[in-house]
């Protein structure tokens, strides 16, 4: 049985030069879905299921970077790849720290971007293409990770940050796995800064707080001494 052809999401508002990649990726048999612009790569980016995302950084109305954040909130392992005319080191790290896996500045040789394509394929655990995990119910509580907030019974909304919510998100995905402090630094802080592990034990206990009935004897989130952190639950992941 032929394996599936791996999906790419092209999104760049040159339009020559959007055509000119989408042809190359084809021509290596990958299947590719475009946008021109930040907005409708985000509506597209969730129509669908893709295997990689080739962003391009300067955009109009909703740039590169933000396109990136948002998709990194919904999805931490897809690969996202981005096109940028800006070649500093600053750029380079702003990029890298928002969640991208490459960073490829313009002009490039077409024969590089493909090269970078196959490896961060080859990288990439979606050798099975997964549904991205908007929500979640815990216990009696419902998490909403597009709004950043969850709900009870009461139906009354509380807020949490953009990282509780990726850190959340992250130990959700990894259900019943010990999720490294590595990990965490990498998906959630991107090593922008470096926190100490005290620092992700006080989001562990505002887990508890949140969701636990009991937080001083928790059955959901666990810290696991010298390894990481832990969340557990019996019920299946929402892909809504």
């Amino acid at each position: 049985m032929n394996e599936p052809q791996p999906r790419i999401l092209l999104i760049e508002d040159e339009e020559h030069l959007l055509e000119a990649i989408k042809l190359n990726l084809e021509l290596e048999g990958y299947q590719v879905t475009t946008a021109v612009n930040g907005k409708k790569g985000l509506r597209t980016y969730h129509e669908g299921r893709y295997n990689l995302i080739i962003l391009d950084v300067m955009m109009p109305e909703m740039d590169g970077f933000q396109v990136c954040e948002m998709v990194r909130l919904e999805n931490t392992e897809i690969p996202i790849l981005f096109l940028t005319a800006k070649n500093t080191s600053e750029d380079r790290i702003n990029g890298l720290k928002r969640g991208a896996d490459d960073y490829l500045v313009k002009p490039f040789n077409l024969e590089e971007l493909l090269l970078r394509v196959g490896i961060l394929l080859r990288r990439s655990k979606l050798g099975v293409l997964l549904p991205s995990l908007n929500t979640y119910t815990i216990g009696d509580k419902r998490i909403d990770f597009t709004r950043y907030e969850f709900a009870g019974l009461d139906d009354v909304l509380h807020a949490l940050t953009r990282k509780e919510t990726l850190l959340l998100k992250l130990l959700i995905e990894r259900k019943g796995e010990v999720v490294s402090r590595e990990m965490i630094l990498d998906r959630v802080w991107n090593y922008d800064v470096y926190p100490s592990t005290r620092t992700i034990d006080n989001f562990i206990l505002s887990f508890r707080k949140y969701f636990e009935e009991d937080p001083k004897n928790p059955k959901y989130f666990h810290s696991i001494r010298g390894t990481g952190y832990k969340f557990t639950d019996l019920i299946k992941i929402d892909a809504n």
